[in-house]
């Protein structure tokens, strides 16, 4: 299932860091996310170098900005959410351009965008340079349970069968006259999304179905290349991990000159 699949987000390049070792740039992905999470959001300048960090990725790596701007539009709900606590939030209050502006709120809209934006852009980067197919090996070797294992590839590849649901029943609404961005046609796109969740639902179960007569145990069966595929070194442990180590450099070092 997870071999032959090719995720929408990968980019085919034989850059540095779309060789190295999936499972090292996973734990490479959740160390900078937390660090980036722990640090204080009255400061400024530690989110500059860990943006600098992703984008000397970037650079290794091959992944245009022209490729990860349109994709952290995932992130516009949170933006809105941000926008609002300025007004919200209760305490200290300033002026700016005449609208009354909470500071804490101000703290708080900051620390959601720019923390959010890094996390997606860091995700958005192993999306990029980490084939699907690797997800198994990846999550087998750094332990996590088998029967877990399973769920998060299932779920990887049919995030993408449901997005091409929605969009084949866009375009049937769009042949039919429908305006999706029109007020009175929000009972259709409620009736829509019912018909979706009914239709994953069936989905689910014939797909369990059909892998039950085949065998399936509910554990992944063991494939050629990921058996024979060469554990990473302690050297590419050390080198890869750079981005995230100095990640937590960066916030140690904002915690203790704060």
């Amino acid at each position: 299932m997870g071999a032959g699949h090719a995720h929408p987000l990968y980019l085919e390049h034989g850059s540095r860091v779309h060789r190295a070792p999936a499972e090292v740039k996973l734990v490479c992905l959740v160390v900078f996310v937390f660090a980036v999470v722990a640090t204080g959001r009255e400061m400024f300048w530690p989110y500059l170098c860990f943006a600098l960090i992703l984008v000397v990725v970037w650079r290794l790596g091959n992944v245009p900005l022209r490729w990860i701007a349109p994709r952290m539009l995932i992130e516009a709900p949170f933006v809105v959410l941000a926008v609002l606590l300025p007004f919200t939030e209760g305490g200290e209050r300033l002026s700016v351009a005449g609208l009354s502006l909470s500071v804490a709120g101000l703290y708080a809209a900051w620390g959601i965008v720019i923390k959010g934006t890094l996390g997606v852009a860091a995700s958005l980067t192993f999306a990029a340079t980490t084939p699907a197919r690797e997800l198994p090996r990846a999550l087998g070797r750094l332990g996590v349970p088998a029967t877990i294992t399973p769920v998060i590839v299932m779920m990887l590849r049919y995030i993408d069968v449901l997005s091409a649901e929605i969009r084949r029943q866009h375009i049937a609404r769009l042949a039919r006259g429908d305006s999706p961005r029109m007020a009175h046609q929000a009972g259709a796109i409620a009736k829509g999304v019912g018909s979706l969740f009914l239709r994953s639902y069936e989905r689910g179960e014939r797909v369990h179905l059909a892998m039950m007569s085949r065998g399936f145990t509910g554990t992944i069966p063991e494939m050629a290349p990921v058996t024979t595929s060469v554990r990473a070194t302690r050297r590419q442990w050390v080198i890869v991990l750079t981005p995230a180590a100095t990640a937590v450099a960066v916030a140690v070092t904002a915690w203790g000159v704060r």
